[in-house]
């Protein structure tokens, strides 16, 4: 018998698989990942544990959901129901594949109240078309019998009743199972981010339909908001500057000060002149121009240097008006 562990590597996941395999099922856990969250955690957990792990990229799928969430938003850009629904529907998918016969996940009735009450449970069950497949074993004595348990391929009685938010049950469980290191909770998903959703929310009002690399750029630096058509981000540091120019794509111009130290700042969209000049001028405000009244800035596009302007920087009060942090 073999179970799929939908694996985020925090503790509740820890916990599930561990309950699961101390029944004698074999477990194969599986991060999802995508632009908004990364599997390094999860890497570092199933090592611990010497579980197996798949990682499978559900980027194009994902999207989707976040740019039309049939359930909404948490308290920024999270669908979380709509996100769960869509892991588990793919973990099914795959069952058939990987010879096993249900899945599993640590979430826990009651932890988050928006996405894991017994109706949001209810409903990502539902949408995941798992049909009774689906085993939550932290919480599993408070829900519905599911399958693997009517079956008998797993002992209810062996099960956990947790509900709420409350961590001390699981870190008595912990101990019983000699985990000793696993994450603190929370975080991980940039979706849930106050400043990384409104630089989202932004780029969606903007642009129906961006690229891959202009949500990585939502990771770097300062982002400014010049007009309907053209934004800026500026490095804040060497490494964000190189990353940064590595994301540059055709008709994408990148702008620094001549002979004095300051960021990348790559210019995207169909600017207008003014535009132009206000990224310059904001190139500077950030460069060490050391007073100058006016400097040198090269505007480069993807294979050559466009054009070298002479600009004044930008009184710093007149930036904030374009900035979304």
């Amino acid at each position: 018998m073999k179970a799929l562990c939908v694996f985020s590597g925090g503790l509740d996941s820890m916990l599930a698989a561990a309950l699961i395999k101390d029944q004698g099922v074999d477990v194969l856990t599986f991060f999802f990942e995508t632009p908004f969250f990364g599997p390094a955690k999860a890497i570092e957990s199933a090592r611990s544990m010497g579980l197996p792990f798949k990682i499978v990229d559900i980027t194009e799928r994902h999207f989707e959901v976040v740019k039309h969430p049939r359930h909404g938003y948490g308290g920024n850009m999270n669908p979380c129901i709509d996100c769960h629904a869509l892991m588990f529907r793919i973990a099914g998918e795959m069952l058939a594949t990987e010879e096993a016969s249900f899945v599993i996940s640590g979430e826990v009735l009651g932890q988050r109240p928006m996405s894991q009450n017994r109706q949001a449970l209810r409903v990502v069950e539902a949408e995941s078309d798992l049909d009774g497949l689906l085993l939550r074993p932290l919480s599993a004595k408070r829900l519905p019998m599911s399958i693997p348990e009517e079956k008998g391929w797993v002992d209810r009685e062996r099960l956990e009743d947790f509900q709420g938010r409350s961590r001390k049950p699981q870190m008595a469980m912990a101990r019983r199972f000699n985990i000793m290191r696993y994450p603190a909770p929370g975080g991980g998903c940039l979706l849930t981010e106050p400043v990384f959703s409104k630089r989202l929310r932004d780029l969606l009002a903007h642009t129906p339909d961006p690229g891959f690399h202009q949500i990585e750029l939502l990771k770097l630096g300062r982002h400014f908001r010049l007009g309907p058509d053209a934004k800026i981000a500026v490095g804040r540091n060497k490494a964000e500057n190189e990353a940064i120019e590595a994301l540059q794509r055709p008709g994408d111009l990148i702008l620094t000060a001549v002979n004095v130290p300051g960021p990348s700042v790559l210019l995207s969209g169909k600017p207008s002149e003014d535009e132009c000049k206000t990224a310059a001028a904001i190139a500077l405000a950030y460069s060490d121009t050391d007073g100058m009244a006016t400097c040198s800035v090269y505007v480069k596009g993807a294979l050559e240097t466009v054009m070298v302007m002479e600009q004044a920087p930008v009184h710093p009060k007149d930036i904030y008006r374009h900035m979304m942090l």
